[in-house]
């Protein structure tokens, strides 16, 4: 399957989650929230593991500093970065603070030309724009 259709899936299921939650939210903090979706993270990992055992002898075998990054990434997005957005979700409307979260592409955007080199398109600062044009509506 070509990256964009699985941009596409992740999407979507991205922008069902948010509904999940935000009813979730509604009898429990973002605390609580974030507890239980770190444990249903974990489970999902240990699902993963026993059907693919060999990523134990993967890790074993990977650069402690790639797993450092991801170590990092995963505690960025997965527990800051998700503790912040649901204290927005249980206290704003979903229509607005979603969208407005999901304008990480501003940051990964400058993050992959100013740290990775990545090239500056018209393609890409169109998008940008249109992002930035959105949080301006959404505000």
């Amino acid at each position: 399957m070509k990256p964009y259709y699985f941009a596409l899936l992740t999407a979507l299921l991205w922008g069902i989650v948010p509904v999940f939650e935000k009813m979730g939210l509604s009898k429990l903090t973002p605390a609580a929230g974030i507890f239980v979706r770190c444990l249903s993270v974990s489970i999902g990992a240990v699902i993963l593991f026993l059907f693919n055992p060999a990523l134990l002898n993967e890790l074993s075998h990977a650069p402690i500093k790639n797993i450092a990054l991801i170590v990092a990434g995963g505690f960025t997005a997965n527990f800051l970065g998700q503790l912040l957005f649901y204290n927005a979700l249980k206290n704003g409307e979903a229509s607005k603070v979603v969208p407005i979260a999901g304008a990480y592409p501003l940051v990964a955007f400058f993050m992959g030309v100013f740290l990775l080199g990545e090239k500056i398109t018209l393609a890409k600062t169109a998008g940008i724009g249109l992002v930035l044009a959105g949080l301006i509506l959404l505000r």
